[in-house]
């Protein structure tokens, strides 16, 4: 198993790309705390984690990863749970409705950098030190997107809002690359999520048309795409990997 007796968080893991993260990390045998603020979906894949792999496989905590009081009592949830924490997913995300950039609001805006960009600031105040105490390095993957990369007009605020999240896992990486702490974005292109038709602006078979032309493989991705990739990343013979910005994305940025 090519996680055994590690522990993660998972944010936003009641669905979509946090679910499958957590899910195939179950699998390879760690422990994992199941983060969301939507209790029920969270509480459910908890439970389907145990249930296909004992109990105590995974506990749910609910937090809202903007918030720093949260973030702090799901880490030390974390701790009193399972003693440790090796990988700290920073999955949760959320967008505007894809529509013209002076139509969307300061609510919305704020929302946007609170959840995809400094919810990263709030999870290394409270991870970072524990990787530290703990002496053996650790790993934070942050989920970016291609919006950061190849941004597409109508969603200006929420590309601005991960390329944010790509710059600062850069310089993350470069800062505590000497501690063995390694960080790393994940970029899907748009995917089979609840997201997907914001991104879109309407969930129409025209629209899905449109979005999917522009991917040479010719499809969305799918939470297991991203799963995949974040195990890599996660797992210990990446050691030597650090800063990437890992297009999943089906050719889209080429």
């Amino acid at each position: 198993m090519r996680l055994q007796g590690k522990v993660a968080i998972v944010t936003g893991a009641g669905s979509g790309f946090g679910e499958g993260i957590a899910k195939l990390y179950a699998r390879e045998g760690a422990k994992l705390v199941v983060n969301d603020v939507n209790e029920a979906g969270g509480a459910r894949v908890a439970a389907e984690i145990d249930k296909e792999h004992g109990q105590g496989t995974a506990i749910f905590v609910k937090a809202d990863v903007a918030s720093d009081a949260d973030v702090k009592a799901m880490v030390e949830k974390t701790l009193a749970t399972y003693g440790r924490l090796d990988i700290m997913v920073n999955n949760a995300g959320v967008t505007h409705k894809n529509k013209p950039m002076l139509e969307v609001t300061e609510e919305e805006f704020d929302r946007c950098f609170a959840v995809n960009a400094k919810a990263i600031f709030l999870a290394a105040r409270h991870v970072i030190p524990v990787f530290r105490k703990q002496g053996q390095g650790g790993v934070i993957i942050n989920t970016a997107s291609t919006a950061g990369l190849r941004p597409r007009p109508g969603l200006t605020w929420y590309n601005g809002s991960k390329g944010a999240a790509i710059t600062l896992t850069k310089s993350m990486a470069a800062e505590l690359a000497p501690e063995k702490i390694r960080v790393h974005a994940l970029c899907p292109v748009a995917g089979e999520t609840g997201m997907l038709a914001d991104f879109m602006g309407e969930d129409t078979p025209e629209r899905r048309k449109q979005f999917t032309s522009v991917i040479p493989m010719g499809r969305f991705s799918q939470p297991a795409d991203i799963a995949n990739a974040a195990l890599f990343l996660a797992e210990d013979s990446s050691e030597f990997l650090t800063g990437l910005a890992m297009e999943i994305d089906g050719g889209r940025c080429i």
